[in-house]
């Protein structure tokens, strides 16, 4: 009987080991250690907590502006039927001179956008800024639609429709007159400002040479 009761100790013994703990046994008796965390690779959120998940630091992504200018749902028509899908016509910039858009399709709305979000972003144009403004008038084609675009002093605003608004708003500009003219279709209006917006020329100050100040 005192066999059997010491056996049952024994058991319940190993078994209230605590999770940390292994038991390890060489041959010639259980000795007790402990189990290493982190050790295991692969998995997020053991080992270093400065590393992070798989021990490498992610760099800082610069912030977009993303707005989702329009929605419309496509078919395609195939041997077997109508295909239904979605386009979205989105407008990427960092604010600080640099835009883009993208109209993707996608069978479901959010994987559309999220295409077209990221088309935008690995295709980023640079703008010429003056400030807060563009620095000199231009119009923009594309197809049937026309964007005059001109520049404007401090404290005016954005005076544009929804989709040059947008592109503005993206590439940074505080300050800007724009009309449409003919078609109002808003892919080709974004486009057209695009196109305005690309062709812009950067204004050079040229010093004055010292001979010149004194003669005048």
């Amino acid at each position: 009987m005192t066999k059997l009761n010491d056996d049952k100790l024994d058991k319940t013994k190993k078994r209230s080991v605590s999770s940390d703990e292994v038991i390890k046994d060489d041959g010639k008796g259980a000795v007790k250690g402990t189990r290493r965390r982190g050790s295991r690779r692969g998995r997020p959120g053991e080992g270093d907590d400065e590393a992070g998940a798989g021990g490498h630091k992610k760099p800082d992504e610069p912030e977009f502006i993303e707005q989702v200018i329009a929605i419309n749902r496509v078919t395609k028509v195939t041997k077997g039927g109508k295909k239904l899908a979605f386009s979205a016509l989105v407008v990427v910039g960092d604010g600080k001179g640099r835009v883009g858009f993208a109209l993707e399709k996608a069978a479901e709305v959010a994987i559309a956008i999220r295409k077209s979000m990221g088309v935008a972003k690995r295709n980023l144009m640079v703008v010429a800024l003056r400030g807060t403004t563009i620095p000199h008038e231009i119009i923009g084609r594309c197809g049937a639609s026309r964007v005059l675009l001109k520049p404007a002093g401090d404290g005016t605003g954005v005076i544009a429709a929804g989709p040059v608004r947008a592109v503005c708003d993206g590439a940074g500009i505080r300050n800007i007159l724009s009309k449409c003219h003919r078609s109002n279709n808003p892919i080709n209006v974004v486009k057209a400002t695009l196109d305005g917006l690309k062709r812009l020329k950067s204004v050079k100050t040229t010093p004055i040479p010292e001979t010149q100040q004194r003669e005048s």
